[in-house]
């Protein structure tokens, strides 16, 4: 084992949930103001993903005040707290750039997984 491969294995995070492209999700971050630290919640549907191991991120977009705001988030940085999922989604497509152009509600239409399994 190389001296990379043990350096990645120590900051690997053991415990992120299993989320996907089209989930709504909360992501509890770590946010140092001065001496102090505290925790800020970014919800939103994720986008994509991208990259795989240590590297591997996700984008998650909301609407906030009328305006769409999308953050990257490294999966395995010591920033993020938690991840918890909201509500799991259900897409056809890896990446969800489609939801850039649109409005209101439509810009955070995702189909609920819940809601299909129930129907049938």
């Amino acid at each position: 084992m190389s001296i990379i491969e043990k350096i990645e294995k120590e900051q690997f995070k053991e415990k992120i949930p299993a989320f996907k492209v089209g989930d709504s999700v909360k992501v509890h971050t770590r946010v140092i103001e001065g001496d102090k630290e505290r925790i800020q919640i970014f919800s939103g549907i994720v986008i994509g993903r991208k990259g795989r191991g240590l590297n591997s991120n996700f984008t998650v977009r909301r609407i906030s005040y009328g305006e769409g705001v999308e953050r990257i988030f490294p999966v395995h940085s010591p920033r993020i707290a938690k991840i918890e999922i909201e509500r799991p989604g259900r897409v056809r497509r890896a990446k969800l750039n489609y939801l850039r152009d649109r409005q209101g509600k439509q810009a955070m239409a995702v189909k609920d997984e819940a809601r299909q399994t129930a129907k049938g």
